[in-house]
């Protein structure tokens, strides 16, 4: 009920937009969907390459790579797509690493924007060494994954603490912990597209009006339900009760199509076109935990907050006020989450239930790494994240987010308390 008002409020403040249209150029369509790439022979792009995209219902474009050596073709929505590098276009000399690898198929579900490598023969460096093994397209492919996978855990890192850092001080599975990641990817849409305020600034904004929605969570719902000693698990069906209304607040304020959020170039990450704002945004994920593993080991709040998640009644016994400290843990994880939420909508896109279909990872990374340890939160969003991308290497797209949980099972079965988890003695 917190978060839910909290979010009506808000959304009665914006102003009235059918559909979230937003004018003026530049600007993308939350509903458009298309397909790219870069088209390099080394370090040299290459100019005038075309290639053919093919669709269900007859669907055919053909993109042709522009001066900085991209190419782009919109499409009618998700699904499966058929593309092929048309390689009679390659200039004279160029040609495909693999011969046989001139046509991919490519599906459109998560995201509204895919990337499509074609690597070619380096032409424009010194032949290999005899001996020597040149790289290939599937070298690409893993590097991309790896990358990928590295990108989702520093993202999922964050919001996985903020849930560890709530249920250590309060012993709360909180279900409507994956809202506050939608609220934030929805919330710097919002700013960044519909009021076209600079994404930085949109990023800040968010991040506050997060934190904001945590302190109001804990004083409207959660404190007064700890008052009257209500007991974890009638708390954990309000956290689910809570994560349904807001959830479908969300459908109605934003609809149920994806809001396109990635903007900017796209970068050449170990010979992987990624995009810029994705590399970024790891890094100050990075940045962002070093932080909080800085405050909760060297400051005196920090040492505070472990203090009650380690035992909340020796902690209150030396005089730490325990309701402040799980209010402002309320409040970082609130933060925490939020700018999670900014980074995995440039990264996943945003969409009204994108919270929701992340949440059993988020749970997966805590329980992972250790219940209630800040630290293993982190330590297992990486685990998570790594696996879930590496393994659409071998498996279906759709089945990732499953075998994540596979991972999750079978490292528990060897480590119960999970990575960097206690052991306790139960009986």
């Amino acid at each position: 009920m917190g978060l839910g008002l909290f979010t009506l409020m808000f959304a009665l403040l914006l102003p009235a937009t059918p559909a979230f249209a937003v004018d003026g150029e530049g600007t993308p369509d939350s509903n458009s969907f298309s397909i790219g790439g870069i088209i390099k022979d080394g370090d040299v792009v290459l100019e005038g390459v075309d290639i053919s995209v093919l669709g269900a219902d007859g669907f055919e474009a053909v993109g042709t790579t522009a001066a900085d050596g991209r190419w782009s073709v919109v499409v009618p929505g998700k699904g499966e797509y058929q593309v092929t590098l048309r390689v009679e276009t390659l200039p004279a000399g160029a040609s495909l690493r693999d011969p046989d690898r001139n046509q991919k198929t490519v599906k459109i579900d998560v995201v509204n924007t895919v990337n499509v490598l074609f690597p070619l023969n380096d032409t424009t460096t010194p032949a290999v060494k005899p001996g020597e093994k040149p790289a290939t397209a599937e070298t690409n492919v893993f590097l991309g994954r790896l990358i990928a996978g590295i990108n989702l855990g520093i993202l999922l890192a964050m919001a996985a603490i903020g849930l560890s850092l709530i249920y250590g001080t309060t012993a709360l599975n909180n279900f409507a912990h994956g809202e506050m990641v939608t609220l934030g990817a929805l919330l710097a849409f919002t700013f960044n597209k519909i009021m076209g305020i600079d994404l930085l600034l949109s990023a800040l904004i968010t991040t506050v009006l997060v934190a904001a929605s945590g302190w109001f969570q804990d004083s409207a719902i959660w404190r007064p339900l700890r008052k009257r000693r209500v007991g974890l698990t009638q708390m954990m069906i309000v956290s689910i009760g809570l994560s349904l209304v807001v959830r479908y607040i969300f459908q109605i304020i934003y609809g149920g199509d994806t809001k396109v959020l990635s903007q900017g170039e796209i970068w050449d990450v170990f010979g992987v076109p990624t995009q810029a704002v994705n590399v970024i945004s790891a890094g100050v994920g990075v940045v962002i935990l070093l932080l909080v593993a800085a405050f909760l080991t060297k400051t005196r709040l920090g040492k505070a907050t472990r203090a009650v998640a380690d035992n909340a009644s020796l902690a209150a016994a030396t005089g730490i006020d325990v309701e402040r400290i799980i209010r402002i843990v309320w409040v970082i994880a609130g933060a925490l989450t939020g700018i999670s939420g900014v980074m995995l909508g440039l990264f996943l896109q945003a969409s009204w239930d994108m919270g929701f279909s992340i949440l059993l990872l988020m749970f997966a990374a805590v329980t992972l790494g250790g219940l209630g340890t800040a630290f293993g939160a982190a330590v297992g969003a990486m685990v998570i994240g790594v696996f879930v991308e590496m393994s659409t290497l071998v498996i279906p797209t759709d089945l990732k987010f499953a075998g994540a949980l596979v991972v999750m099972i079978l490292v528990l079965l060897i480590r119960p308390q999970g990575i960097l988890g206690k052991a306790q003695r139960i009986g």
